[in-house]
């Protein structure tokens, strides 16, 4: 149980895991598996037979002579409410299960320290226990359905170990409670639940069935359009990243309103780790909530955050304690342009645009005159430049310290692509609500002249940044396809074919587009290490498979009769879907091959461009 303590963050770790022994026949078997300091204990890895997943729904079988375990977990939707049901398939005869509950409060990026003199108070309620972990924590229940007999422990294990933190040079040791174990007896054909939850009685059901019933029902209707089983089971992990935002309000219209929206909606960029960053939310919208026709969620999503608008500029994210957002970004703004456009042209829905016109309106203002972090339209070329030392602004944002890994100071490709898509849309939006304002097509039009400065002669393809620091920028990266992607692009079709070719060459791989070129000296082929050295190859070689989406719409516009190839690009996915987060696709994956997965198992803008790609290919 990781429950949201202020939706959508405040993630925290309770309920860390529940480990099971079985009694048949006068014999044990423990099926849980920890590693420990140089030791794993109890290996009940041996007797694991397979593990499944149903949509985003796992179960795990157990199998020994005596008898056949099902383990399945899921949660209730919009609810801190973890249920593990426990189905004995076949057995020798009843068995004893012993249920060992260990427990933890801890925000979910730490590691829980215990202490011989920390106890956790724990009272019995119907049908199981009542956990608090210290005063001010969160309560929450364990409970056992139909029942269970509590034996009291109140035992600290220690030295969990965590592989994958250690791996990344993180505390990656951990102390858990075990406050003591449930007893049930089972016949063959017989279940019992464990549920985990912080709700009330009254906002919780002890029917497993029917909560299972409701969780694959729910997955049915999120599948539903869906034209294939790769296509469905993206449906469904698109939606995880989905969430509520409480209390945001729609911006004042032209006649001064404003409502308020209830359970307004964002998106979170990736689990574990992640909360809702506004760059992630606008390039997944098209993915997550266009072409699964989730077309109230991307409404909701585009009025919260236009609420968050502040000085020209979209939060870059929220932070995981409530503070104030953060608003270090230059790219999340331009690409709500793109989110709208994707938005009312699906939809319809031109009140929105209404709606929405006096932000867009204002912030190509403040691009103009300028806004934060020397983000401004230079009067000379009318390119946008942003940048200034010690501040990550675009999509690769890496940051150790004070050490900005890839700054791109200056006029970064993908950034003027996406403003002169955003110039010509207002060029486009202003005439067809009444309010033409020439200036948008004036300045779109001196951009697209200005284009022609990114054009690297003597390597056949686009600078990444013009006017840094130190000149021009001349690393082959992947961000230079969003000059040639975007519905409307200042390259010529002759120019995106060298393109193309280039990128083709140096970056892509069977998972998506390496993020610099293994020519460069910078370039990092495997995402591993301490902080320092993850945050080092993140962006300078390690492979992202959200840019394939880019790619694609590239390829199709220069090559449009080559619709086979473009299939083939998306193959490796649908295998992946067994191999990290079972069911998703990870953010990133290793520069060099094998391209090991790494980053978070389950990443937004990699399902969402997945699937936006794969139904447009398939579309044609």
């Amino acid at each position: 149980l990781v429950a949201a303590l202020k939706p959508p963050l405040g993630r925290t770790v309770m309920l860390a895991k529940v480990d099971e022994e079985v009694e048949v026949n006068g014999q044990s078997y423990r099926l849980g598996t920890n590693e420990y300091p140089n030791n794993v204990e109890p290996d009940g890895f041996l007797f694991l037979q397979d593990a499944a997943i149903d949509g985003m729904i796992p179960s795990l079988r157990y199998v020994t002579a005596n008898f056949n375990l099902c383990k399945t977990i899921w949660m209730e939707h919009g609810r801190d409410t973890t249920y593990i049901r426990y189905e004995l398939d076949s057995s020798s005869q009843p068995i004893n299960l012993t249920l060992l509950p260990f427990c933890t409060h801890r925000d979910f990026h730490e590691e829980t320290q215990g202490a011989f003199d920390w106890n956790f108070a724990i009272e019995p309620v119907e049908r199981g226990i009542r956990v608090n972990a210290f005063d001010g924590a969160t309560p929450y229940r364990v409970l056992v359905v139909p029942d269970a007999t509590f034996t009291h422990l109140g035992l600290w294990y220690w030295h969990f170990q965590q592989r994958a933190e250690a791996e990344r040079g993180l505390d990656s040791s951990e102390d858990l409670y075990l406050p003591g174990l449930l007893r049930a007896h089972l016949d063959p054909g017989q279940s019992l639940a464990v549920i985990a939850t912080i709700e009330p009685d009254d906002a919780l059901d002890l029917d497993a069935q029917a909560s299972l019933d409701r969780a694959r029902a729910r997955q049915k209707e999120c599948a539903r359009g869906a034209r294939d089983d790769f296509e469905q089971q993206l449906f469904v992990a698109s939606n995880q990243f989905l969430v509520a935002r409480p209390g945001a309000k729609i911006p004042a219209n032209d006649d001064g309103e404003k409502t308020t929206v209830k359970d307004s909606s964002t998106v979170i960029a990736g689990y574990h780790w992640f909360g809702d960053w506004g760059r992630d939310t606008m390039i997944t919208l098209d993915g997550l909530t266009i072409a699964t026709e989730r077309f109230v969620v991307a409404r909701d999503i585009l009025l919260t955050y236009a609420q968050f608008v502040s000085e020209g500029m979209l939060p870059n994210r929220f932070p995981d304690y409530g503070e104030e957002p953060e608003y270090n970004t230059v790219d999340a703004t331009l690409w709500y342009f793109h989110a709208v456009d994707r938005y009312v042209s699906a939809s319809g829905d031109r009140q929105l645009l209404r709606d929405l016109f006096p932000v867009l309106r204002e912030i190509i203002s403040y691009h103009i005159t300028g806004t934060r972090y020397n983000i401004r339209m230079d009067a000379n070329d009318a390119l946008i430049y942003a940048g200034e030392a010690g501040v990550q602004l675009t999509w690769m944002d890496a940051k150790v310290g004070d050490w900005v890994v890839t700054p791109r100071i200056g006029k970064p490709v993908e950034i003027n692509a996406l403003w002169y898509n955003a110039l010509r849309l207002m060029g486009t939006w202003s005439k067809e609500l009444g309010q033409p304002d020439i200036s948008y097509d004036r300045n779109a039009d001196r951009v697209e002249s200005s284009f022609a400065k990114y054009w690297y002669a003597a390597g056949g393809y686009l600078y990444d940044v013009l006017d840094g620091p130190e000149g021009n920028d001349s690393s082959v990266r992947p961000n230079q396809l969003f000059a040639l992607s975007l519905p409307y692009s200042a390259v010529p079709v002759s120019r995106a074919r060298s393109i193309l070719e280039i990128v083709e060459r140096e970056l892509l791989t069977p998972f998506g587009l390496r993020t610099l070129t293994p020519r460069h000296p910078n370039y990092r082929g495997k995402l591993t290490g301490d902080r320092t050295a993850r945050d080092g190859a993140y962006h300078n070689g390690t492979v992202w498979p959200w840019l394939l989406g880019a790619y694609i719409d590239a390829h199709r516009r220069a090559y449009p009769e080559q619709q086979e190839k473009r299939k083939a690009l998306l193959s490796a996915f649908q295998a992946h879907l067994g191999d990290a987060g079972l069911g998703s696709i990870s953010e990133c994956f290793d520069g060099d091959a094998p391209q090991r997965a790494v980053g978070c198992i389950a990443q937004a803008w990699s399902v969402a461009e997945i699937l936006r790609a794969y139904r447009t290919i398939n579309d044609q």
